[in-house]
C-alpha cells in the first residue's frame, strides 16, 4: 500500500493536543521514512481557506475534549476546512483526566463524513487546562511508552498491508452514536453550574499590553486594542492564561471555580490513555 506523506492536524489552545499529534505524526513519519507536515488551525489566523488531502496521504487529526465533545465553537471548522479522498487517518483527542466521553467518536465520525478513512484512534490523558492538580505532568513516561507502542503498531500495519481496502472500515471507538449532548459541569456541591458568560480578568498593573493573549485566543474574544477587555464569547480554553508571560490573566467566576474544585476533589485517579486499531482496543504495558 502506498503512503507518500504524513500530516499532523490539530486544534490546541494550551499545546497538549499539539504535542500529542506532533508526537504520533512525527514518529510515524520517521518509521515510514516519509515527509511530515503539520497544520495548526487553533487561531483564526491559522485557518486559511481549508485543506484537501489525497489518496496517498495519512492524516493524524486531533482536538482536545471540551465537555465530552469536540469544542462546540470549533466544530464548524472541523466540518468545513478539511476534505479527504479516501485518505487514511488516525483520530486523536486529549482530555484532562475526567473523561473523553464522545469526543473521539465525534472526531472519527467527522473524518468519515469528509472522505477520510480513520482506521485507528487514541484518547490521551493530559494535564488539565483548568488546574495543575489533575493529570499533573502527563503524559508521563508510562503514557509515552504506550504511545510509542501504538505508533509502532500503526507503522507496521501500514508497511505490511498491501490493499488499501483493508483500511476502509472505520475504527471502532467508544461513545454514543448518534451523539448525545455535552457534559453538564457540576459545582463542588454536585449540582449543575452554568458559567458560559465567565471571562478572563486582568491584573491591570501586571499587564504590559504585549498582545499575546488576543493573538492566541481561538475565537478572537479579546480586544486587540485593549487586552483587558473581552467583548467576545470566551470558551474557557485557558490559552490566554497560559500564554501571559506576566501572569496577569485569571478567572474569578465563582461558578467556574466551583467546577474546578469539584474536578480536583473527584477526578484525582489516574485516567488511562486508550488506543484503538480496527475493531479492537489495544492495551500496551501497564494501564
Amino acid at each position: 500500500m502506498v503512503v507518500n506523506k504524513i500530516y499532523g492536524v490539530f486544534f490546541s489552545p494550551v499545546n497538549n493536543t499539539r504535542t500529542m499529534v506532533k508526537k504520533v505524526a512525527g514518529e510515524l513519519a520517521k518509521r515510514l521514512q516519509l515527509p511530515v507536515e503539520f497544520i495548526d488551525f487553533t487561531t483564526p489566523a491559522d485557518r486559511g481557506q481549508g485543506w484537501k488531502f489525497g489518496k496517498e496521504d495519512l492524516v493524524v487529526f486531533g482536538t482536545p475534549t471540551f465537555a465530552g465533545r469536540i469544542p462546540n465553537k470549533i466544530l464548524p471548522y472541523v466540518q468545513t476546512l478539511f476534505e479527504g479522498d479516501e485518505t487514511l487517518a488516525v483520530a486523536m483527542v486529549t482530555f484532562g483526566n475526567r473523561n473523553f466521553e464522545n469526543s473521539l467518536i465525534e472526531v472519527k465520525n467527522e473524518l468519515v463524513n469528509h472522505n477520510f478513512s480513520p482506521f485507528a484512534g487514541a484518547a490521551i490523558a493530559c494535564q488539565h487546562s483548568f488546574t495543575e492538580k489533575l493529570a499533573t505532568a502527563r503524559p508521563d513516561e508510562e503514557d509515552l511508552r504506550q504511545i510509542e507502542s501504538f505508533i509502532e503498531e500503526i507503522a507496521q500495519l501500514v508497511q505490511k498491508t498491501e490493499k488499501k481496502e483493508d483500511f476502509m472500515t472505520p475504527v471502532v471507538v467508544p461513545g454514543d452514536d448518534p451523539l448525545t449532548g455535552y457534559y453538564v459541569p457540576l459545582g463542588v456541591d454536585g449540582q449543575p453550574v452554568q458559567f458560559l458568560k465567565a471571562k478572563p480578568k486582568t491584573i491591570e498593573e501586571d499587564c504590559d499590553h504585549c498582545g499575546a493573549c488576543a493573538a492566541h485566543c481561538p475565537v478572537e474574544a479579546i480586544d486587540f486594542n485593549d487586552e483587558t477587555k473581552v467583548p467576545g464569547t470566551c470558551i474557557k480554553c485557558q490559552a490566554c492564561v497560559k500564554v501571559c508571560h506576566t501572569g496577569a490573566k485569571y478567572f474569578d467566576d465563582e461558578k467556574f471555580l466551583s467546577h474546578v474544585k469539584m474536578l480536583e476533589e473527584n477526578y484525582t485517579r489516574r485516567a488511562k490513555p486508550q488506543f484503538f486499531i480496527g475493531a479492537k482496543e489495544k492495551v500496551y504495558g501497564n494501564t
